[in-house]
């Protein structure tokens, strides 16, 4: 009898699945009801903004207005017969207007001198656009000074 209560007492018991199952369902139920708690704004959101309706949109900062560059006609290349007819206008404070048309001159002679040095095969790319005029407002605010001109917006670009 001794071999037999060897091996009862050596194989160990079914263990049992039941504290597997409800910690299972816990995480579930917790996970479900944060991601609930999360995605409705109940929890970390963002505060709510305040909306005035007696406020401007624009309290603290002027209107802008625009001013306008004379239309350029700029051959391109050394011996082509490329042209670019370019129109565009500076977004400015409105404070700042006059000085920015005193500067005129200086902002001509700037986008005069960087487009004749574009590549012809650099303005045949169609983000062209989108980089020559980064670089225009780049330059357009060096001539101007810091805060001058807000936006550089083209308003004609016809390569031919």
């Amino acid at each position: 009898m001794s071999e037999t209560e060897e091996t009862e007492e050596t194989e160990p018991a079914p263990k049992s699945k039941k504290g597997l199952l409800i910690g299972l369902i816990l995480a579930l139920a917790l996970g479900g009801g944060a991601f609930f708690a999360v995605f409705s704004g109940m929890v970390l959101a963002p505060p709510e903004a305040e909306v005035a309706t007696d406020k401007p949109v624009l309290e603290d900062t002027e209107l802008a207005t625009f001013v306008e560059i004379t239309p350029l006609v700029i051959s391109l290349g050394k011996r082509s017969n490329y042209q670019l007819r370019f129109n565009a206008q500076l977004e400015v404070e409105g404070s700042k207007k006059e000085a920015v048309e005193n500067l005129m001159p200086r902002i001509l002679d700037i986008l005069n001198g960087y487009l004749r040095a574009v590549d012809i095969r650099e303005l045949q790319d169609p983000t062209a656009l989108v980089k020559l005029r980064v670089q225009m407002l780049r330059r357009v605010q060096l001539v101007t000074g810091q805060g001058h001109v807000r936006d550089f917006l083209i308003t004609e670009f016809v390569f031919t």
